[in-house]
């Protein structure tokens, strides 16, 4: 198994945390102040708008949650993953994340893909 920053936890903790007061606590143990986050959907800049961006998804999907769905993967404070979204249990979107950390361990940047790569040609 391979071994990661503790932040990587922490981040998912804020994604599931579904008090609200207690996501930015999560939020500042897990990253840097100038986080930088882009998907498909989003890119935000800033601790304030990352922790905008989770309140807003718990509004959207009360229900949903984010598992790991590989190892985590990495070299030279850069980390490669694996996650999906479930609702009931069930991947309504499965995806790949590239982060790069700190010096401090917190993530720095994310870099979000959504769905599975189609097969070379």
């Amino acid at each position: 198994m391979s071994s990661h920053p503790a932040a990587f936890d922490r981040m998912l903790d804020a994604w599931h945390e579904r008090d609200p007061a207690k996501v930015r606590g999560h939020l500042e143990a897990a990253l840097a102040p100038d986080i930088y986050f882009v998907d498909p959907k989003n890119e935000i800049r800033g601790l304030d708008a990352f922790e905008a961006m989770v309140h807003a998804f718990h509004k959207e999907y009360p229900t949903a949650e984010f598992v790991r769905s590989s190892v985590i993967d990495g070299h030279h404070n850069c980390y490669r993953y694996h996650w999906e979204m479930r609702v009931d249990g069930q991947t309504v979107l499965p995806g790949f994340d590239v982060s790069e950390v700190d010096a401090d361990g917190k993530v720095r940047q994310i870099f979000g893909f959504f769905g599975p790569l189609a097969a070379a040609a």
